[in-house]
């Protein structure tokens, strides 16, 4: 089974799903770590190519963590548009990676590049299966599982799925601190310690489902794909 998880910007899928990321990896999947934006205006001091390279490579350095591979950074920061060019990139990255499940944002979430994200995910992912929709990479015979993942904050986002991450929280502590420009970025621009943030948000998810920590999900059900047996770790 192929998990393709599909953030915004480099840093998202550490601070939302990177546990879970993290258990699959541990269970022999393949993991695909792509985000849509490549991070360029998240800095203070710095050009915007500067910043771009940086976070490319805290991307890759929090990827190799656990063994996944890091993709994207197609777009700038506040540019992720759904139009035809777009679609074509994301199912091919869909097609490409072969992937069994997607795990992306959820459209309440509160940056117009995760709604956007979200959106453009779920618009390519049916496309992925149709033959005469052309991508370098052929049409897959199957359409992915699509899980939400929670929003910052856990604002407008009622959990349908939990995933114990207790005994991979380490890892998702270690793979967010390779994102050592956002962690001081996050705390200059928002006061927000997102090490300690993302403590507070797994145990509060964790509270509300009986572990330690824990991620939080919701799957996309729309016809012709319907409720599908738990694919979560």
């Amino acid at each position: 089974m192929n998990i393709l998880a599909v953030g915004a910007h480099p840093d998202d899928l550490e601070l939302l799903c990177a546990g879970t990321l993290a258990k699959y990896a541990k269970s022999g999947r393949k993991i695909y770590m792509y985000h849509t934006c490549n991070g360029d205006k998240g800095g203070f001091n710095k050009t915007s190519d500067e910043i771009k390279r940086e976070r490319e490579l805290e991307a890759k350095n929090s990827a190799k963590v656990i063994g996944a591979e890091s993709l994207g950074g197609d777009f700038e920061d506040g540019n992720v548009y759904i139009n035809d060019k777009s679609k074509k990139l994301i199912v091919e990255l869909i097609r490409k990676c072969n992937a069994d499940v997607i795990i992306t944002h959820h459209a309440n979430d509160y940056h117009t590049d995760h709604i956007n994200t979200s959106l453009l995910v779920a618009e390519a992912n049916y496309l992925t299966s149709i033959q005469n929709y052309k991508t370098k990479t052929p049409y897959l015979n199957k359409i992915p599982v699509i899980y939400f993942m929670d929003t910052l904050g856990g604002i407008n986002f009622t959990p349908e799925y939990y995933v114990d991450i207790s005994e991979t929280m380490e890892l998702k502590l270690k793979m967010l601190g390779c994102h050592k420009s956002q962690v001081d970025f996050l705390q200059k621009h928002s006061n927000i310690d997102v090490l300690e943030w993302i403590e507070i948000s797994g145990r509060y998810r964790g509270f509300q489902s009986g572990a330690k920590y824990a991620e939080c999900f919701i799957q996309k059900v729309d016809w012709p794909v319907g409720k599908s047996k738990d694919l979560l770790p």
